[in-house]
C-alpha cells in the first residue's frame, strides 16, 4: 500500500485513507468494517464526528474476524476546540481511546487552531461550535499549552504521531517556533478550487506532510448547506474532460491531482463500488497539463470556514 513517511517516526502512513466524517452512527460500524474488507487501512476519525465508539466497534470485529491485526490500522483522531486546556486535552484523548477501545492512536491532531471553553463530556459530548446556551464561546487557551499536552501524549505512546488540521503556514511557523516535537502532518481542506499551493510548499519545506479533506469540493458540503452553489469538481466539465481522457472517473480524477503532489486523501463514500474505485489513485498518473489545468481552477474557496459560524473564529 502506497505511504508517506513521517518526517519524525518514519512511520507509513497510508496515502488514501476512509474519512469517517459524516459517517451516521447506526451504519459507522458496518462502513469501517467493510472498508477495512476492501482494503482501506487507514481510518481518519474525530471527537467531534460523534462515531468513534461505533467505528471502534468496526475495527474490533474485523480484528475478531482475521481481516487484519490491529497493527495493521492506521488509526487517526482529533481534539476538539473546548479541550484545549493542558489538563483537558490529555484527559480527552484518552476518554477518546476508550471510546475507540484501542491502546493508541497512530495520529492524534489538534482539530482546529481555536480554542472554546470547555464542556464537561457528560453534559455533552461532542459539544461541536455552540455552547449549552447555543452560543460560541471563544477563551484563551495559547496553542504552547495545547501542544504541551500533545507532545506529552507522543511520549506517552498514546500517540504515536502527532500533528494539527486546518492550520496556516502562520500557525504552523509558529508551533515549530517552541514545539519539542514538531507537528508531522497538517490535515486541511484542499481540492482544486482551493489548491493551497503556498501552503503546500511550505509544509515540504519543513518535513510536514499533508492530508487533503473534502477533495471533490462543494460536494462534501451540499446536505450542510455550506456548497456555496459552486459547480460540484465531480461534474465540472473541465475534471469530466480529462477524466474522459484518462480512462478513469472524475474522483479518481480528483484524488489523483492530490496524491501525485505527495499529499494523502481521505475520501467516504457510502457507495461500495465508490468505495473500492477511491483507492484506485495510486498506480497511474495525470499528465502535467492536466495537473496544472486542475490547479488553474482555483478561486480561493474555502467551505470549511469557523469565521461564517462566528467571526471572531
Amino acid at each position: 500500500m502506497a505511504a508517506l513517511t513521517l518526517s519524525r517516526t518514519g512511520a507509513k502512513m497510508p496515502v488514501v485513507g476512509f474519512g469517517l466524517w459524516k459517517v451516521t452512527k447506526s451504519t459507522c460500524a458496518d462502513t469501517v468494517y467493510n472498508a477495512i474488507k476492501a482494503g482501506y487501512r487507514l481510518f481518519d476519525g474525530a471527537g467531534d464526528y460523534g462515531n468513534e465508539k461505533e467505528a471502534g466497534e468496526g475495527v474490533r470485529r474485523a480484528i475478531a474476524d482475521g481481516l487484519v491485526k490491529r497493527e495493521d490500522l492506521w488509526i487517526t483522531s482529533k481534539l476538539w476546540n473546548t479541550y484545549h486546556k493542558y489538563e483537558h486535552a490529555k484527559k480527552m484523548a484518552k476518554f477518546q481511546l476508550d471510546l475507540w477501545g484501542i491502546e493508541y492512536f497512530d495520529l492524534f491532531l489538534v482539530h482546529f487552531p481555536i480554542a472554546l471553553e470547555y464542556i464537561e463530556p457528560d453534559v455533552k459530548y461532542p459539544p461541536e461550535w455552540w455552547g449549552l446556551d447555543g452560543k460560541v464561546h471563544p477563551t484563551n487557551v495559547g496553542m504552547p499549552e495545547t501542544w504541551k499536552a500533545i507532545e506529552e501524549l507522543a511520549d506517552e505512546g498514546l500517540a504515536k504521531n502527532i500533528g494539527v488540521s486546518n492550520c496556516s503556514g502562520s500557525i504552523l511557523l509558529d508551533i515549530l517556533r517552541y514545539a519539542r516535537i514538531p507537528p508531522q502532518v497538517n490535515q486541511v481542506e484542499l481540492h482544486p478550487y482551493l489548491n493551497q499551493e503556498g501552503l503546500i510548499a511550505f509544509c515540504k519545506t519543513h518535513n510536514i506532510a499533508i492530508t487533503a479533506y473534502s477533495s471533490f469540493g462543494p460536494q462534501s458540503y451540499v446536505e450542510l448547506g455550506y456548497s456555496k452553489e459552486h459547480v460540484s469538481l465531480l461534474v465540472h466539465d473541465t475534471v469530466k474532460t480529462i477524466a474522459d481522457k484518462v480512462g478513469k472517473t472524475p474522483a479518481q480524477v480528483l484524488l489523483r491531482w492530490s496524491v501525485q503532489q505527495g499529499l494523502a486523501v481521505i475520501p467516504k463514500s457510502n457507495s461500495h463500488d465508490r468505495l473500492v474505485a477511491n483507492q484506485d489513485v495510486v498506480n497511474w498518473s495525470l499528465p502535467a497539463e492536466d495537473m496544472a489545468t486542475l490547479s488553474s481552477l482555483n478561486i480561493n474557496l474555502r467551505l470549511n470556514n469557523p469565521a461564517e459560524i462566528d467571526p471572531r473564529l
